[in-house]
């Protein structure tokens, strides 16, 4: 297929190009906004700001204050194959141009979303179920952005698969949740295309629907997100960054108080935390450490955040917790030392479905391409 039949985005240059004042391109046309090392981490401090303290537990039994640990072995798939489906969503973002119109110069940006859910049999082959790629052309319109003349324009040119669409950064969600201003428009720009990548996750969790059991579950690489995760039954999120700001407090003598580092720098391997309660009891969620910590190079490497709706706030039974993560630790990734920053707490079929996303990716080379200013007298 030619660059001339897949380029969907030149028409949005070229309205942009014919309407603005002026537009200045990136060098080269377009440039890469590489995503900062800790943005999943920035992520969970934004989606759950109102867990810097963790006051209270939802499990059942209620786990033991001074006791905070529970052992947890890991359970194989030749015995129990808990996970049949696992999900992962990816993004890529580039700075385009700076429009100028009238008196407001604002960036112009692209962003490439996926997201896939890999499926494994009782065998343990694996296949993609669902994989789902699209291009948002991200700017901003009114008081900071392009006049509604022009975006009502550049909203014609959404298709009807939803495959291109044009997104206002001056949009407020959860991931992008402050007032817009000159100054962050382009930072903004980020959390948006991620509100529409979780998004899009949603959708493809829609296709294991019919399947999703008490013995068949779905893995979701991330903590659990937006509302609409918190609908879903048989799912875990499974976070290998995390806020690293919490102070768990039970009671009022010292003893009964404890910061985030010195609970998962004690935590052994193939254990688990006791399960916390976030959301207003919505959300449970508990530490699992997947590595022994002679194996990493500092004690909190290893360690996930496993997350687990519970949208009618009933506290988590103990065996259920216990399960969720047996069978967890048993998927931990065989990635090598340094292959990847995040080897150390790595699930390989997560790792499949990240690249059966990328694989659906537009190259460098290709969007390079398809990226061209058109100029006008």
């Amino acid at each position: 297929m030619s660059i001339n039949q897949i380029n969907i985005i030149a028409p949005a240059l070229d309205l942009l190009s014919q309407n603005l004042d002026h537009v200045m391109p990136a060098v080269g046309g377009a440039m890469e906004d590489l995503e900062h090392p800790d943005v999943e981490e920035l992520d969970d401090i934004l989606i759950n700001a109102e867990s810097r303290e963790i006051t209270s537990f939802l499990e059942t039994p209620t786990p033991d204050v001074y006791n905070l640990y529970r052992e947890t072995p890991p359970i194989f798939r030749e015995e129990n194959n808990f996970y049949r489906f696992f999900i992962d969503g990816s993004i890529r973002t580039y700075y385009l141009a700076t429009g100028i119109e009238g008196t407001r110069t604002f960036p112009i940006e692209l962003a490439q979303i996926g997201a896939a859910v890999i499926e494994r049999d009782k065998k343990g082959n694996v296949h993609p179920l669902e994989v789902k790629h699209r291009l948002l052309l991200l700017l901003p319109k009114g008081a900071f952005g392009v006049s509604d003349t022009v975006w009502a324009e550049l909203k014609k040119l959404n298709r009807v698969d939803r495959f291109f669409e044009v997104i206002d950064t001056t949009e407020k969600n959860a991931f992008a949740p402050q007032e817009a201003t000159m100054e962050n428009l382009r930072t903004r720009s980020g959390g948006i295309a991620r509100n529409r990548m979780h998004k899009l996750e949603i959708e493809v969790i829609d296709a294991t629907d019919p399947y999703r059991n008490e013995n068949n579950w779905l893995v979701i690489d991330g903590a659990v997100k937006l509302d609409e995760f918190i609908k879903t039954e048989n799912m875990i999120g499974v976070a290998k960054n995390y806020r690293k700001d919490p102070l768990f407090k039970f009671g009022r003598s010292a003893a009964s108080r404890i910061d985030i580092s010195t609970l998962l720098a004690n935590l052994p391997y193939a254990h688990r935390t006791a399960v916390f309660s976030s959301h207003g009891g919505k959300v449970a969620f508990w530490y699992v450490r997947l590595r022994k910590q002679g194996e990493v190079d500092y004690p909190l490497m290893g360690v996930v955040k496993v997350e687990l709706p519970r949208p009618d706030e009933t506290p988590v039974e103990s065996e259920l917790a216990d399960l969720i993560t047996r069978t967890l630790i048993a998927e931990r990734n065989v990635t090598p030392y340094g292959l990847d920053r995040r080897w150390h707490c790595h699930l390989y079929p997560i790792y499949q479905a990240e690249q059966a996303i990328k694989n659906r990716f537009y190259s460098k080379d290709v969007l390079m391409g398809m990226i061209r200013w058109p100029h006008h007298r």
